[in-house]
């Protein structure tokens, strides 16, 4: 696993003039994507990082590679689940699954660690936090309350499960979590240093939450991580477009965002 050393304070950095002046050009920078529909193209300019100079996908070892996918639970992706109770529109979600099935065939075949997660709370709701509970009650889909898939975000229910399309197979590793990040009261940090895993390959929903919590935590524990646009999705595109945006910002401070397209391209040289 990769770490990070402090920054050694005897080099002069930046005046806080200079750092303001930059985060002034990138929030109007970002500001005129939005307005031009562009934000993945700006995210991977940002200084410097274009195509050409991007690394982390195109170096990476197969062995020391896991392949993230978050949620692609029913409770998310179908009209009867969580999600669309809650008010979300879970067509972009569900169409997550094609790229996300075809990544998944891919990467057992180059025998890529494969993890899957599933967000929901024992029956008791006794690892659900007072304000999510007191949350999804305001949303009109209060967690544990019945619905047409069983209580809502509970283990072992049918909502709770993955969609059909993308089940693991033998040998795939399924964490199951109370909350957004998949480290967060998980095994996963054991799983991943058990197998000397060094990069993160995150598909999934939400975009903004899910699997920007798990990408969050992941960097900070030093996984080098790439994340497929397209192989993930958000009820609010301006939200998914904006979460990849903030990827790119410092010359990748979240690692890289890649499509469904590169990644294959990756795996079939």
């Amino acid at each position: 696993m990769e770490t990070t050393k402090p920054n050694d304070t005897s080099e002069t950095g930046p005046s806080r003039r200079e750092v303001l002046v930059q985060g002034s050009r990138v929030a109007a920078g970002i500001g005129v994507a939005f307005l031009l529909g562009d934000v993945g193209d700006f995210s991977n300019k940002l200084y410097g990082m274009d195509r050409s100079t991007m690394s982390l996908l195109g170096s990476l070892t197969p062995v020391r590679t896991a392949l993230l996918v978050i949620d692609m639970q029913r409770d998310f992706l179908v009209p009867e689940g969580y999600a669309a109770q809650a008010g979300l529109d879970i067509t972009p979600l569900a169409a997550t699954i094609r790229p996300i099935g075809t990544l998944l065939a891919v990467a057992r075949k180059a025998g890529l660690l494969i993890v899957h997660t599933r967000e929901g709370h024992l029956p008791d709701l006794s690892d659900c936090p007072p304000y999510k509970l007191e949350r999804s009650r305001k949303a009109n889909a209060e967690i544990g309350s019945k619905g047409p898939l069983g209580r809502l975000l509970v283990r072992g229910e049918v909502g709770h499960d993955f969609v059909d399309a993308l089940r693991p197979v033998a040998g795939e590793i399924v964490i199951d979590k109370p909350g957004y990040s998949a480290f967060a009261q998980t095994t996963l940090q054991q799983v991943l240093t058990k197998r000397g895993i060094q990069t993160l390959i995150l598909t999934g929903v939400t975009t903004e939450v899910c699997v920007s919590s798990t990408l969050r935590t992941a960097v900070d524990l030093g996984y080098r991580c790439i994340t497929v646009s397209d192989a993930c999705a958000s009820g609010d595109p301006a939200l998914h477009k904006a979460s990849l945006a903030m990827i790119g910002v410092e010359g990748g401070i979240f690692g890289e965002v890649a499509t469904a397209a590169e990644v294959i391209r990756r795996f079939a040289q």
